[in-house]
This record gives structure tokens, sequence and C-alpha cells, in this order.
């Protein structure tokens, strides 16, 4: 049997030539800050119709009840911000010229994939002296924030996020479960933020309540893939985002000086350029099929593409130009279409186009037409 210090050594030695940017380790205890902030959130309506780890937090929060011997969790972080100015990924084989809309950095390429490889090299350390373990990331079965803030790799910034000393926060996380009583992380990291409020005041929506404290029913990054209308106030903040929100880390300032992330984190599982953007006659156009192959490693509410659809009518209406041809081609099937959902985010999209042709910014108060 290999002593802990040196099993813990062997693995986290192993992470690193993976490529991942952080590692340490955690005790495989209950993560009470965290069932308690969920179970808060959660009846005060924050969560809004998020799952995810709102779904059971007493499950979530309990690595027993993922692995029942657990004495460890070996915590990773993996860097995605990248200074890549080259060419963006194509979706499909729609070609277009017109008006794109933005993709938030984390989902450029699949870093969770490349996160798991690196946990998964992990792990066969792990195995192979005779342990257990389990790989997690983005599955819901721990808060990934908690553990991670526990094994020391950094601290909770006010938008809620994972900072990384002089790194910021641009890092996906996960662990791995072990039954190996590794050497754990004696002391969390220290806040970090101080004073600063930077993401408060940048959020455009207001999203960011408390220092810590994100109401989804706010937050840009959910609202445009969470299930349902888009509510009509925050419609216009939404601006060219189809999937997830970048503000609060841009106007972050450890995020502003912090290193790109190394070539082996950012080296993509399929060869392939980053998604920054995708047109709007794609998400438009395309068919069910067609938008789940090229856009299904997202998350999508129900993996229903008319989720992306409907946002892709509220940038429509926010960018696209209302004098054009085009914008008209791609709007007018869905001024009537089957889907009441669609069809209102449409008659909304209309009516922001009419007013941006004529000069006016004023949003309308309610639905340009009821849902069906």
């Amino acid at each position: 049997m290999i002593l802990a210090a040196g099993l813990t050594d062997a693995v986290l030695d192993v992470g690193r030539s993976a490529g991942l940017a952080a590692v340490g380790v955690a005790p495989a205890d209950i993560l009470q800050p965290a069932r308690d902030a969920l179970h808060l959130r959660k009846r005060a309506g924050l969560a809004d119709v998020m799952q995810f780890t709102y779904r059971n937090p007493d499950r979530s929060t309990d690595p027993q009840r993922s692995m029942p011997g657990a004495k460890s969790i070996v915590a990773a972080a993996l860097g995605y911000r990248s200074d890549l100015d080259g060419d963006v990924a194509e979706c499909g084989s729609v070609a277009s010229s017109g008006a794109v809309a933005r993709v938030a950095r984390y989902a450029w390429n699949d870093y969770y994939g490349r996160l798991r490889e690196g946990l998964e090299a992990m792990a066969d350390v792990l195995r192979a002296a005779g342990h257990a373990a389990e790989v997690h990331a983005d599955d819901n079965h721990l808060v990934d924030r908690n553990v991670a803030h526990l094994a020391g790799l950094g601290w909770y910034g006010k938008n809620a996020n994972l900072l990384l000393e002089g790194r910021g926060s641009w890092f996906v996380l996960g662990g791995v479960l072990t039954t190996a009583p590794l050497v754990v992380n004696p002391t969390p990291s220290a806040d970090g933020c101080h004073t600063c409020r930077r993401c408060l005041d940048g959020c455009p929506t207001g999203a960011i309540v408390a220092p810590g404290v994100v109401d989804a029913r706010r937050c840009l990054a959910w609202l445009v893939q969470g299930p349902g209308p888009i509510p009509v106030e925050f419609r216009e903040a939404v601006h060219d985002r189809i999937y997830g929100c970048d503000d609060c880390q841009e106007v972050c300032p450890p995020n502003r000086d912090a290193p790109v992330a190394s070539s082996v984190s950012l080296a993509p599982i399929e060869s392939a350029p980053p998604l920054r953007t995708v047109p709007l006659e794609f998400l438009l156009t395309a068919d069910d099929a067609t938008l789940l192959a090229h856009l299904g490693r997202w998350y999508i509410a129900d993996r229903d593409p008319d989720v992306l659809r409907r946002t892709a009518l509220v940038v429509l209406g926010n960018i696209a130009d209302p004098e054009a041809p085009e914008t008209h081609a791609l709007l007018r099937p869905y001024l009537q279409h089957r889907s009441g959902l669609l069809r209102e985010h449409a008659h909304w999209a209309a009516q922001r186009l009419r007013r941006r042709a004529n000069g006016s910014p004023t949003s309308t108060a309610e639905p340009a037409e009821p849902i069906a």
C-alpha cells in the first residue's frame, strides 16, 4: 500500500501533467456551506426553475450518497481563457455573412471533455493503488465550487465564481471521489475580492443581488438556456447572446490580467476551431436534428431546439439589420409559427426591429402576443 502522502503527490502530479491548472484534495464530508446556501436560495425563489444541484441539495452536498465509504475528493480546475483570434467553427452547411449570436467562453470548446480526461488520469492512479475512484464534472452529484474551495484551489468571488490566485475565474471545475485516505488541504483560500464590487455593478440585469448570491430569474446565462419565454424586461439585455454570459467575469480585475490557459488544456477533444459565434441564419433555418448535432453538447432545456430558436429570435430583434430583406426572411416564418413560444418571440422581434428602424430604443413592457 502506497503511503497517503506519496499517493497524494502521485495523483496530483498526474493531474498537472494532464494540463489541469490547479489540483488539490478536500475531505469527503458533507458540504455544509453549500447545502445551507442551496436550501436558502431555493426557498427564496432565486433558483427559478433551475435544477442542477438545486434538484436535491442534500444529495449534491453529501459525497457519501455518490460513494459510500469515500474519504477524499481530488478537486481540479481546467483553464479555458484564450487569446484565439483565428477562424471560428461553422455550424452545419449554412454559410452566412449576416448577424451572428455570441457564445460564452466556457462553451467555445468541449472543455469539460478535456477536464474529464485529466480527472480520469488521476482516477486511474487511485484505482491502480487499490482504491475506488469516480470522476464527477458538471454532473450535479457534487457542488464543484465548494469542493474546490475546501481543496485550496481558490476563493468564492462576489459573482459566485471560484477565483484562483493570480489566475481569475476562467476555469471549469470537477473532482475525483475516492476511498483513498489522501492528504487534504488544511485551510481554504482566503477571500481575495476585498472591497471590489465591479461584478455586482457590471451585471447588465442586476442579477448579483448580494456578494456571492445570484438570482437566476435575472441572470442572462440562465435565461438564454432555460425553458419557457425570456422575460420581456430582459430581452434587450440579452443583446447578441445565444449561450451563456461572461459580463461578470470580464469586468473582474483578476480576470483582466489572468494568463491564457495552457495549450494542453485548450486542445479540444475533437480538433476544431472555437465556436465563438453562431449565425442566426443557421439557428433559425436548421432542423431539430441538425441543431442538436452541432450544439447538443450545450445544456438545452428539455433538449428542445426551440429554446435555441426562441433566443435567436430575441437576438435577431436586437442586432440584425432592420432594413435588410434577409432579416425579414428569417423572421417571417415565425410570425405564424405553430409554437406559441416562438410566435410570441417573433412578434416581439418584429416590434423591436421597427423601433430600431425608427430610431426609438425604448422597449415595450408586455409581450407582443400572448403565448398560446
